[in-house]
């Protein structure tokens, strides 16, 4: 059986409950991820906005909070225009340890994306390695 989950493992000097304010409060995802439309909540949709070449606010990603357990686990059903609507999913875990934070990102659902689902899921998995480096600076800061 062949796997399309990206897994991804991060740790932070910094609590779960801190991590947690950087994955779901919109101010905090604009610092690492993309400016949110709102702070997460669960049953509630969301969207990831950017600007358009035309200079218009755009969405980037979007989808709806399925599960918030906080400080310990997000999951929520995540798109982007180049999955022509498809929808995948992602789990967030925090969990602690050594006087900080685990954080481990489950992306999965990229086998229904068409043809080009592996040239999808590299560049999204790319996209998580950036992201991440721009979050571990953030939570430092």
């Amino acid at each position: 059986m062949t796997s399309s989950t990206i897994v991804k493992t991060v740790m932070f000097t910094a609590s779960r409950e801190t991590v947690w304010g950087f994955l779901t409060e919109k101010d905090k995802l604009a610092i690492w991820f993309h400016p949110a439309d709102a702070d997460l909540a669960e049953g509630a949709e969301f969207a990831l906005l950017g600007t358009a070449e035309d200079g218009q606010t755009e969405k980037i990603c979007w989808g709806s909070v399925l599960e918030m357990t906080p400080p310990s686990t997000l999951k929520y059903t995540f798109t982007i225009k180049p999955l022509g609507g498809h929808m995948t999913t992602v789990t967030w875990q925090l969990e602690e340890m050594l006087g900080g934070t685990r954080l481990t990102l489950h992306h999965e659902g990229f086998e229904a994306a068409g043809d080009d689902a592996l040239g999808l899921l590299t560049a999204i998995d790319a996209g998580w390695d950036r992201h991440f480096g721009t979050l571990r600076e953030a939570v430092a800061a």
